[in-house]
């Protein structure tokens, strides 16, 4: 996969305590709703994600496919008169540095924190986010320890690892398999995708045969190849970045396991796929992005024409779309609020009922800031290629 040469993470050096400082400086009382952008006509937006180590493919390609569409609607002349420009800062998927890199945003009183990556990241801002009542728009997890309990300035654009699991579950058990073990992540992520499987599986009076664990960043999947094949599962469930997914297939795999692999969406689909090379053939991912890779609705051409616009050998693929239509949704939020105030954005948003963006329907409102439930199954073959 070809990353966006545009990003450029950058690690600055701001101390924990002097991003405790700064922060002081600026009281919550002070970063009121209504807070409006930049004096000089920018509004911008903070992005905290992983750009470097195992899980660099997912921010990179996220805030990709959000710049695609905020650089179109910069080039028309921006939002209410105003550009949009996303930064970033580089957590490296690690939550410590996420807490900071928002505590830096937050100092700096950007307009919205938008498009986090991951999980445990996502949930070490949090107590900052609902401090500050900082906008947080579309975070890129499905976890719902970010959806309840509800809170007026968080919005997500997906559909939850809930519905996820239960996808996953529900045609695993409608194809005769009912020994099912979990490869899962050892945080905060991987215990949700569990809880999710969990779930799903007591409706059919089933639970997993066996559970290993990775840790978040980590490569080290011999424990539980080990323990999981002694299961002799019929298909594995796996909750976990790409590339501990891929190294656990192939060790699997080579141990002699021959069943089926099934991951959530944020694996990192084309990563993964990339990782794997021909040995992807088969291995099943559940998808709540429209399919980036054909014309077949508005919102897929819509995107893929504006990859082909950006040229720089960007290539299509799910966490770009992502980036992309949350882009799109954050930017219809704005229009409708009639104002670039956070008051205006939430209005917006919340404005946004039973929406279709070229096929892709979403459903907000004053108590549901859950944009989706759409999740389909897709399959790698072994070319890098995804089919549904």
């Amino acid at each position: 996969m070809n990353s966006d040469s545009s990003v450029k993470p950058r690690l600055h050096g701001w101390s924990r305590r002097h991003a405790l400082q700064s922060l002081a400086a600026f009281p919550a009382a002070t970063l009121l709703p209504s807070a409006r952008a930049d004096k000089d006509n920018r509004l911008i937006l903070g992005q905290s994600a992983a750009f470097s180590g195992p899980a660099a493919q997912l921010g990179m390609q996220m805030n990709l496919g959000a710049k695609l569409y905020f650089d179109q609607v910069n080039a028309s002349g921006g939002v209410n008169g105003q550009t949009i420009e996303l930064r970033t800062l580089d957590d490296a998927y690690d939550p410590v540095r996420c807490k900071a890199n928002t505590e830096k945003f937050i100092a700096d009183n950007v307009f919205a924190l938008f498009g986090y990556v991951g999980t445990p990241t996502s949930l070490a801002a949090m107590p900052l986010v609902n401090e500050s009542k900082m906008p947080f728009f579309a975070p890129f997890t499905g976890a719902p320890a970010l959806r309840e309990p509800f809170s007026r300035n968080v919005f997500h654009v997906r559909a939850s690892y809930d519905d996820e699991t239960a996808l996953i579950v529900k045609q695993m058990t409608s194809f005769g398999l009912s020994k099912i073990a979990v490869f899962r992540q050892n945080d905060s992520y991987g215990q949700a995708g569990l809880d999710g499987v969990n779930r799903a599986l007591k409706t059919h009076n089933l639970q997993p045969v066996a559970v290993g664990t990775v840790e978040r960043n980590s490569v080290d999947v011999d424990a539980a190849v080990k323990a999981i094949v002694a299961a002799k599962p019929d298909g594995v469930v796996q909750i976990s970045a790409y590339k501990s997914c891929a190294a656990f297939i192939r060790a699997a795999r080579k141990a002699g396991y021959g069943g089926t692999f099934y991951n959530v969406s944020f694996v990192g689909t084309q990563a993964l796929a990339d990782e794997l090379g021909k040995e992807a053939l088969g291995v099943v991912v559940s998808q709540v992005m429209p399919f980036p890779f054909s014309t077949t609705t508005p919102i897929s051409r819509e995107y893929l024409d504006a990859v082909k616009a950006a040229g720089n050998d960007a290539k299509p693929n799910y966490s770009s779309m992502e980036g992309f239509l949350a882009a799109r949704v954050f930017v219809e939020g704005l229009k409708r609020g009639r104002a670039n105030t956070r008051d205006g954005l939430t209005t917006g948003l919340e404005s946004l009922q039973n929406v279709n963006f070229g096929g892709f329907n979403l459903n907000l409102g004053a108590r549901d800031h859950v944009a989706s439930k759409f999740v389909e199954l897709s399959m790698l073959t072994e070319n890098g290629a995804v089919r549904r």
